[in-house]
């Protein structure tokens, strides 16, 4: 395959990403007023409870079986490095630039964690219909196994997404909102304290009072922090999107279950049906929420220049690079099956642009919008042109 056969297949997704996202502005503008906070931040809960959820579901059952699961077992540890050695260099980042406290959840999270779905469902079957490519001549095969390479990492991803990414937003939401109280506190301290009724004696009780609370606070211990961490992973696994994605692999490798939505047969396929057409607006709603967001981030948006650099250093220039190195080790320890084409797919987890699903995140605590945008628009732009060369570099690498 050519360097510019290569660089328009790598391309036209995340011009097709750009498009949406111009369209989502004007939608948003004053002009149009179609897309404008409200209507933002209800169509964000539709995705979050219905489409995401219906696109995980659909993929998963129809292209993942049992056999694939345990074949690819190295799959869900590679995506794993990518958020780990992703979280240490956005942690390094921003020890480095220092952005605001409420900030730096969705710095590590836009440097960790990948689009490790829809655009790997939209370029790696591109590639396989493409001549010359490097994955063999039968470009059927290579794209209903492109597919199920794709729908697995997309469900991997979710995974992690609505886990470790979603519980950094979440952090982050919970500084920006203290930080708004602290603020509010410092307002109300400014005005000196007329009640007739505090005198020393009044603050003598409140301090006696504060010093008992505080001794009750030490006494909760080990096994309620315990009971809270827990409780909170497993609200977080309960996210809509990762249960989807679980039900998704229980019906895609039990055999009599995927038999019934799967086939011109199959009893509830309809159901399958209905949930793929509920999938298939994930998509374009992320896409036209996150041109909506950008249209405020642009005027509203203070993010450092450096953060921005940053971040885009990381995904582009270190993590592919590291990506490298993990699925050649990987490869020579006799990880991997021989399948090139599987290998492209793990090298191209570490290279992609940061997932849409944080905008998603964002809009949901009402927290950093403006910034999440302006971060993907020039992470998605310079995406144009470091996937294609990446791409290039791994097909090389492979060949």
């Amino acid at each position: 395959m050519g360097f510019w056969t290569l660089f328009e297949v790598a391309s036209m997704p995340i011009l097709q990403v750009l498009l949406i996202s111009l369209l989502g502005a004007f939608m948003a503008t004053d002009y149009f007023n179609l897309l404008n906070a409200d209507a933002r931040r209800s169509l964000n809960k539709i995705v979050f409870m219905v489409f995401t959820p219906a696109l995980m579901f659909a993929s998963l059952a129809k292209t993942v079986t049992l056999q694939d699961i345990i074949s690819w077992w190295f799959m869900p540890i590679n995506v794993g490095l990518t958020f780990l050695f992703g979280g240490l260099l956005g942690w390094i980042l921003v020890k480095l630039l220092k952005p605001k406290p409420h900030l730096e959840g969705l710095v590590i999270a836009t440097c960790s964690a990948g689009n490790l779905g829809n655009l790997v469902l939209i370029i790696i079957p591109a590639i396989c219909n493409e001549e010359g490519s490097p994955f063999g001549k039968d470009h059927n095969a290579c794209k209903s196994l492109g597919l199920s390479y794709a729908s697995f990492s997309m469900a991997i991803g979710g995974f992690y997404i609505w886990t470790y990414t979603f519980n950094l937003v979440k952090s982050s939401a919970l500084k920006y909102k203290a930080l708004q109280a602290e603020e509010e506190a410092k307002d109300i301290l400014k005005h000196p304290n007329k009640d007739v009724e505090a005198n020393t004696e009044t603050r003598l009780l409140e301090k006696e009072t504060n010093t008992e609370t505080k001794s009750n606070e030490q006494t909760e211990g080990f096994w309620h922090n315990l009971y809270n961490f827990v409780h909170q992973i497993l609200e977080e696994l309960m996210a809509p999107p990762t249960v989807a994605a679980i039900v998704g692999l229980i019906f895609g490798s039990i055999a009599w279950l995927r038999n019934l939505i799967i086939g011109d047969a199959a009893p509830l396929r309809v159901v399958q049906d209905s949930v793929k057409l509920l999938g298939d607006g994930t998509i374009p709603s992320i896409t036209l929420i996150l041109g909506g967001n950008l249209f405020q981030g642009l005027r509203q948006s203070k993010l450092k220049f450096w953060v921005i650099v940053g971040v885009v250093f990381v995904r582009y220039a270190m993590l592919p690079v590291i990506g490298i190195w993990v699925v050649k080790a990987a490869g020579s320890l006799g990880f991997l099956p021989p399948d090139p084409l599987y290998r492209f797919v793990l090298m191209l987890q570490f290279s992609l642009p940061p997932a849409m699903n944080i905008g998603t995140m964002t809009q949901l605590f009402d927290m950093a919008q403006e910034e999440c945008s302006v971060l993907f628009l020039w992470t998605y732009v310079v995406a144009a042109l470091a996937l294609t060369m990446w791409s290039t570099v791994f097909m090389w690498i492979l060949s």
